[in-house]
């Protein structure tokens, strides 16, 4: 399939955007789409680098599972966001787990030719940091949150940042495809006080809940309580 076709799914993202429009084209030039099944591995921690991909149609669940089967959920990640970047840099490998959470399209660009790409356009490789700071600065401010802030704005901040794609969409969501016991694995939270917190959030007409799915009906007083 020719990528063009995918190239107003991808420029909807804050990151591929901004991109010298001649690298956008040599991105998409050098990309290939990937379908994945519900459940589907795409690459699990300590795997060796496989090079950069693109969510361009439902989604992917990034986390880890420990030898006790219990599973750290870091982000669920939706089009158009790009990930795999981290290893890229430092060619070791990979540091979590990705799952397609549905039926799931990417795209993307092998390592050795992203690295071949680079080579021959040095100055390019600030994009790719620009990418991977972004994560960075998230994670901070996750990091930070989980030790100085209480759950109830914890939770609010996620939604938002959820709804705002995590920086990459202009226009929010409104509707997440978010199961509570995600959020709450996301969270470090368990599964009761997550569910506490959402039905206080409903009870006050902030949000609206049904199977797999929380609405966001009122944002400004779901931001105002994420303290943002």
């Amino acid at each position: 399939m020719d990528m063009q076709v995918w190239r107003p799914r991808l420029t909807g993202g804050q990151w591929f955007s901004h991109l010298p429009v001649s690298l956008q084209d040599s991105l998409l030039s050098a990309a290939r789409v990937r379908r994945l099944s519900p459940g589907q591995r795409l690459f699990k921690r300590g795997d060796a680098p496989c090079g950069l991909y693109a969510v361009l149609e439902g989604a992917m669940r990034i986390g880890a599972v420990n030898e006790q089967g219990k599973e750290a959920l870091l982000s669920v990640v939706e089009a158009p966001h790009w990930f795999g970047e981290i290893g890229l840099f430092d060619g070791q490998p990979r540091t979590h787990d990705a799952f397609s959470l549905g039926h799931s399209t990417l795209a993307h660009i092998s390592q050795a030719t992203l690295l071949a790409l680079l080579e021959e356009q040095p100055v390019h490789w600030r994009q790719l940091a620009l990418l991977m700071s972004q994560k960075l600065r998230l994670t901070f401010i996750n990091l930070e949150q989980l030790s100085l802030m209480p759950a109830p704005t914890r939770l609010a901040h996620r939604l938002l940042m959820i709804a705002e794609g995590y920086g990459e969409i202009d226009e929010p969501r409104r509707v997440l495809q978010l199961p509570q016991e995600q959020l709450a694995s996301m969270l470090s939270l368990s599964r009761q006080t997550t569910n506490q917190i959402l039905k206080d959030l409903q009870g006050q007409g902030i949000i609206g809940l049904s199977y797999g799915e929380i609405e966001i009906l009122d944002a400004g007083r779901l931001r105002a309580l994420a303290a943002i």
